[in-house]
């Protein structure tokens, strides 16, 4: 800051007053004035108060930042989990849980709080058909204030079957995403299997039988283009629909209703692919009417780029209400897994469903808006591999809950982890 100061005249409205401060310089007309010194010394002093009061004023704090209203007031508070022993069930291994989905129509008994969830497994037909199972989760009920994730049991299991009613051939599919529907019925997402050729779906299955009811339009530009290196579009290998969610505020008695499904990709697309910025993917937003489902949008996700990995990718959406969603972005790297989950907002965002390639500056397009809600890494517990996600029951409180799992891999190292979070806020 420069020490020369300008002219400057304070309490001047009514001319009445006039002061004048120079650096370094009074003028005065008093000399052999006893009080000189004084004079002078009240004066500096008085110039100094004016400097300081420019100063303070300069380096005031700005007003505060207007809150964005893209995000109404949630927090996620760490409520307990649970590690599923190494089990079989009917002959196959429980195990490669991928995703979840709470069914409010489930079980509840008078001496504890027990609610049914469907879990699938990634298993391509190998270890088993491909299936998903039925679990009863208990939750602690004698303190209300202090809700615990008591127990998971396995209660049944449904293979998946294609619209013949044959099980899926090893290596056929490769499940990753599960939603319930209001209409007795789950949606299963596959990534296909890219280097034999077999393409990426999201299917419509009965929940009792596992039967294929029907598929959701996939634009081509999801398709690859070819099995090898040569693959120039398309979803990549295992990286492709890991989320699932269907919107609660759509459900109707008897599913005679449209409702939304949201989809998206675990990692870019082929074609979208920047080498110096792996993060852009897609998200899709479907309506589902009677027998013909239609893709009513797409949008730009960006990914959160994790120092030090070589595995990151957004493994789950849930849909909360109110044009809400809670994304789960989970990371592998030198110090094991790690897993972070935001407050997501599409309102705003730009449709991309006609860009065929996000490669390059986008700057034309608004991505969906991320707020951190909560790192996992700092829960003080071990993390594995989480890539499934739900809201759960209601709380005591009147609060949510919200399930994870993890995927084991079918591998007897790792474990099928549930966290059990509670979902506070104004959404």
């Amino acid at each position: 800051m420069s020490q020369r100061w300008h002219k400057s005249k304070q309490f001047n409205k009514s001319n009445k007053i006039q002061v004048t401060v120079l650096s370094n310089y009074f003028q005065l007309n008093t000399l052999g004035d006893p009080l000189r010194g004084l004079r002078q010394r009240i004066l500096r002093l008085f110039s100094l108060a004016l400097i300081l009061l420019t100063v303070c004023t300069a380096c005031a704090p700005p007003p505060a930042v207007a809150r964005d209203r893209s995000f109404p007031e949630m927090s996620l508070e760490f409520l307990g989990e649970y590690e599923l022993p190494k089990t079989n069930f009917e002959g196959s291994p429980v195990g490669g849980l991928s995703g979840i989905t709470y069914d409010p129509k489930g079980i509840s008994t008078v001496t504890s709080k027990a609610y049914r969830f469907y879990a699938l497994s990634d298993d391509p037909s190998e270890n088993g058909e491909a299936r998903f199972y039925s679990l009863r989760l208990d939750l602690t009920s004698s303190d209300p204030a202090n809700i615990r994730l008591k127990k998971v049991a396995v209660e049944g299991v449904t293979s998946l079957k294609k619209a013949d009613g044959e099980t899926f051939s090893w290596g056929s599919i490769n499940p990753e995403a599960i939603a319930l529907s209001p209409r007795n019925s789950v949606f299963v997402a596959s990534e296909g299997v890219t280097h034999a050729g077999i393409p990426p779906f999201v299917g419509e299955f009965d929940l009792k039988t596992g039967k294929l009811l029907g598929n959701l339009p996939i634009p081509k530009r999801y398709i690859p283009d070819a099995s090898d290196e040569k693959q120039q579009q398309g979803v990549r290998e295992n990286l492709g629909f890991e989320s699932l969610s269907i919107d609660p505020e759509t459900f109707s008695p008897g599913g005679l209703d449209p409702f939304r499904l949201f989809a998206a990709t675990e990692a870019p697309l082929m074609q979208d692919l920047d080498p110096e910025q792996a993060s852009k993917l897609r998200f899709l937003h479907y309506i589902i009417v009677d027998k013909t489902p239609q893709l009513v949008s797409e949008n730009l996700y960006n990914l959160d780029q994790v120092p030090m990995t070589i595995l990151n990718g957004l493994t789950e959406l849930v849909t909360v209400g109110g044009g809400q969603f809670l994304s789960l972005e989970r990371s592998f790297g030198l110090s094991g897994y790690s897993a972070r989950i935001y407050q997501v907002a599409v309102g705003a965002a730009t449709d991309t469903s006609r860009i065929q390639s996000f490669k390059g500056q986008v700057t034309m397009v608004e991505p969906v808006k991320k707020k951190l809600l909560l790192d996992l890494s700092e829960l003080g517990i071990p993390l594995y591999n989480l890539e499934g996600m739900t809201l759960g029951p209601p709380l005591p409180d009147g609060s949510k809950s919200v399930v994870l799992v993890s995927d084991d891999n079918f591998d007897e190292a790792q474990k099928t982890q549930f966290i059990l979070l509670r979902l506070k806020g104004k959404g």
